[in-house]
């Protein structure tokens, strides 16, 4: 990439917001075209399920803004509607079309449907964006029934917890024998005890069966015999990735888009993927291509992605993170460093603190109200997950650019992460961060 080109960034989420920043911090003076489906410029959408369903802060406050003048040209509310890859071009509804020169594609994921579910009926909704968060408190705001979300994952064990902090009667149901039972018997057992104390209801091992919708009231009726009357229904049973615009477009479509492990689209030369919907080998991991739904990753990826464009697939570097969450369930932080989910067995590593293994190998850890701790189990993870060497491919023959200058990659410092970003770092107690920094970096896949 050089001055006067153009380059394209389709998703105008975090993702795709650092990738712009991170093309002008390398001093990109080309065109750069953000391409958003929702209306909104991006924002902080751990926000969702917190402070803008509660109606703590309006959805302004939740804005994320750049950290350097971006001189972008916006097209929001402008859903991606294919891509040809050969002729170099993002078509747009209406017939329009974007030529580029390097795309970077962050669209993220949308959630996933429930089956039998009646997605017709306003109460019943999926909560990611800031509009979902809106009609929720639309339908909150019409009875005061209870609420019901579906779903043990952290986004619904989110909005569960800020249920009760409005007062509202909450049932969560879930499939799974206890709130959040993939990060291991401990972490569920103390989510467990919060909501209990907490007052919400639980209703797990179980499902809906039927469907019941009436003038005033939506009622389910769960394979465990209970019949529930609900004022709103919330469906957070996992996401997928929005790849659909892509297809015939030649790039690897399988769970999100294929990556080489410099992000670069498998086979492309001019088309890097950040965020949720990247699908890659990390390699201090191993080599196997997954994605990783978490706030961070959106920060990490979004300014690697630029890097990789910049520098050109034979000179990019393996993206090669330590992922890294947090989020805060009623008065308590759930951390969690690595990859547990892929871990087959678990072991106490230190009082509230969960780790997770494979084949003998730690390969992450998980922390319920542990701060200190888990700033130590992050830095051995870092040790026992080295990033393999040779990290740097041999610089392959290139034409003049920006790839000479660029040097090491440029580690993420606090200067630039927002402090909700960073602090997971942080050993300060969740409850002394102020309301709109309360928000996790990351989001784990729920379901």
């Amino acid at each position: 990439m050089s001055d006067g080109d153009r380059i394209v960034i389709v998703g105008a989420g975090v993702a795709g917001l650092r990738s712009a920043e991170r093309l002008r911090e390398l001093g990109f003076d080309g065109e750069i075209v953000l391409v958003g489906d929702e209306p909104r410029k991006p924002y902080h959408r751990p926000m969702v399920s917190k402070e803008l369903v509660t109606g703590g802060v309006k959805p302004v406050a939740a804005s994320l803004e750049p950290y350097l003048d971006l001189d972008v040209h916006w097209r929001l509310g402008t859903r991606a509607t294919w891509l040809d890859s050969k002729e170099r071009t993002v078509h747009l509804p209406g017939g329009e079309s974007l030529w580029y020169d390097g795309l970077i594609i962050a669209t993220g994921v949308y959630p996933r449907h429930l089956p039998g579910s009646p997605r017709h009926d306003p109460r019943v909704r999926v909560l990611r964006t800031v509009e979902d968060s809106l009609a929720v408190r639309r339908a909150l705001g019409n009875s005061n029934k209870a609420v019901v979300v579906i779903g043990s994952g952290l986004i619904g064990n989110e909005f569960a917890a800020s249920m009760r902090h409005m007062g509202r009667d909450v049932t969560l149901i879930g499939h799974a024998k206890a709130p959040l039972h993939r990060f291991g018997e401990r972490i569920a057992s103390a989510l467990t005890k919060e909501h209990q104390h907490h007052r919400a209801k639980l209703a797990m091992n179980t499902e809906v069966r039927n469907w019941i919708s009436t003038k005033e009231t939506v009622g389910l009726h769960l394979t465990n015999n209970q019949f529930l009357v609900a004022s709103c229904v919330v469906l957070s049973i996992g996401s997928v990735p929005a790849v659909d615009w892509l297809r015939g477009s030649e790039l690897t479509i399988d769970d999100g888009v294929l990556c080489e492990a410099t992000l670069f689209a498998t086979g492309a030369e001019d088309v890097v993927v950040a965020g949720d919907v990247a699908k890659w080998p990390n390699l201090r991991i191993d080599e196997t291509p997954r994605r990783v739904e978490h706030w961070m990753n959106g920060v990490e990826s979004g300014r690697v992605a630029a890097e990789s464009l910049m520098l050109g697939r034979g000179n990019a570097r393996p993206y090669t993170p330590l992922p890294r969450a947090w989020s805060s369930l009623y008065d308590a932080r759930l951390q969690t460093v690595g990859m547990p989910s892929l871990g087959k067995d678990t072991i106490e590593l230190s009082d509230g603190v969960t780790g997770f293994v494979r084949d003998g190998r730690l390969i992450g850890a998980a922390g319920w109200d542990r701060p200190k701790a888990m700033i130590h189990w992050t830095a051995e993870l870092d040790r026992r997950l080295p990033v393999p060497e040779p990290v740097f491919p041999a610089p392959a023959p290139a034409e003049p650019s920006f790839a000479a200058g660029l040097g090491e990659p440029t580690p993420i410092g606090e200067d630039v992460l927002a402090p909700f970003e960073r602090d997971f770092l942080s050993d300060t107690p969740t409850a002394a961060v102020p309301a709109q920094e309360e928000m996790p970096w990351a989001r784990v896949p729920a379901g």
